[in-house]
């Protein structure tokens, strides 16, 4: 079958991380005074560091206060930022484009209520029944409606009630490697004339005791003092969390054309993987996934939107992948947004490409992002962006993001 010519347009970005709300709190300023500075809370859950949520206000989005209190803060921080995601692109409050508007996401399980589990453990420990903790505690302290938000497609279903959009919806559920998916099955879609409009992206709440634990428990969080992604590696490398909510509203090119809507930047391909993980496997699946668009690009510099994570091995083999580069005639020139936004799991890749498509709209990198000597300062006008998305434990892509004239 011959490969469609359908272009993937962004032409909303719905973006909240700790730098604010909409993608102009994240354009950032190539050249900033004595560089960038991440903002990070690294007291609250000492000794591992976060990048908490701006404050929001939520009703701007989500007008309902029922609503509100039926969603846990993941769901409140997604369905906020397709809000921003549709009124970017002038599709909120538009039921004719809102009904054939698709809706692909990418989730986490449910948050866990640590108050409640820290009384059932109280409990155990002074010797009462598991059983009757479980008919007696778990009924008086989790409202059915809570209990229900759990469901990671719930975040799905409260776009769908609260923004309207009700064309098809895929839930995709799996850290790093969901998001990869959710943004590459929408492009798919669209490639093939499938859909026209695609509302893709996904969140993160990092603020959660239960998300640490069950990190750390793996071995994957950094401890002690913030650092740039790349600085990690001498102490063993980790991730640092950062809440994030992350949406594009992606359509084809000639619907957008039609009804006049200004792209920020096209999607020419998007290739993901799921390698073993076995000893240089991360760096050998992204130079065989590079081979899909090395076609596509002129040698020379090469602006690349790094999603790593920070923890190894598979940060230092992403450099390997960017040495691999540079025997190709291609310079690569790094930022790894993680160093500022935190790792986003599910909504990572998401986020990078936002963060790409802002830098295509407006034709600038931010300046380095750490004093690792990875990134280097960038003096000329982005036309085109990498972004590559290497998961803490499993899931590999890449996605190439053009300016349009």
């Amino acid at each position: 079958m011959p490969r469609s010519t359908n272009e993937v347009w962004v032409t909303g970005i719905g973006l909240v991380s700790s730098l604010g709300e909409d993608g102009a709190a994240h354009v950032v300023d190539p050249s900033p005074p004595g560089g960038h500075r991440p903002i990070v809370d690294d007291v609250r859950y000492a000794p591992y560091c976060v990048h908490p949520l701006a404050p929001l206000d939520y009703a701007k989005q989500i007008p309902k206060n029922s609503d509100q209190r039926q969603m846990e803060a993941w769901q409140r921080i997604g369905v906020y930022a397709a809000g921003l995601a549709l009124a970017d692109a002038g599709i909120a409050g538009k039921p004719d484009l809102l009904d054939c508007t698709h809706l692909v996401v990418a989730a986490g399980s449910g948050e866990r209520d640590t108050k409640v589990d820290c009384e059932v453990l109280d409990k155990l420990a002074d010797g009462n029944d598991s059983t009757v903790l479980a008919k007696e505690v778990l009924p008086s302290t989790l409202r059915p409606t809570l209990f229900l938000a759990q469901l990671s497609n719930m975040l799905a279903g409260n776009i769908s009630i609260v923004h309207g959009v009700t064309a098809s919806s895929r839930t995709f559920m799996g850290e790093e490697i969901a998001g990869l998916t959710a943004v590459e099955n929408a492009v798919r879609r669209i490639k093939a004339g499938q859909a026209e409009l695609v509302l893709v992206g996904g969140a993160l709440n990092a603020e959660r005791e239960d998300l640490l634990l069950g990190y750390e428990l793996g071995h994957n969080l950094w401890r002690g003092p913030h650092a740039g992604v790349w600085d990690r590696r001498s102490g063993g490398g980790g991730f640092i969390p950062g809440s994030v909510g992350a949406f594009l509203m992606l359509e084809s090119g000639a619907h957008a054309r039609v009804r006049g809507a200004a792209p920020y930047a096209r999607i020419v391909d998007v290739v993901t993987d799921c390698c073993r993980r076995i000893d240089g496997d991360v760096a050998r699946t992204l130079m065989t996934m590079f081979e899909t668009v090395r076609a596509l690009l002129p040698k020379g510099t090469l602006p690349v939107l790094s999603g790593a994570s920070g923890v190894e091995p598979a940060t230092s083999e992403e450099i390997e992948f960017f040495d691999y580069l540079q025997g190709h005639n291609i310079e690569p020139i790094v930022r790894a947004y993680g160093s500022l936004l935190g790792h986003g799991v599910e909504a990572h890749f998401p986020t990078g490409l936002a963060m790409a498509a802002l830098a295509a709209r407006h034709g600038s990198l931010p300046a380095p992002l750490d004093g690792s000597g990875i990134e280097r300062p960038f003096a000329g006008t982005v036309e085109r962006v990498l972004v590559t998305g290497t998961g803490h434990w499993r899931g590999e892509g890449l996605a190439l993001v053009e300016a349009i004239a």
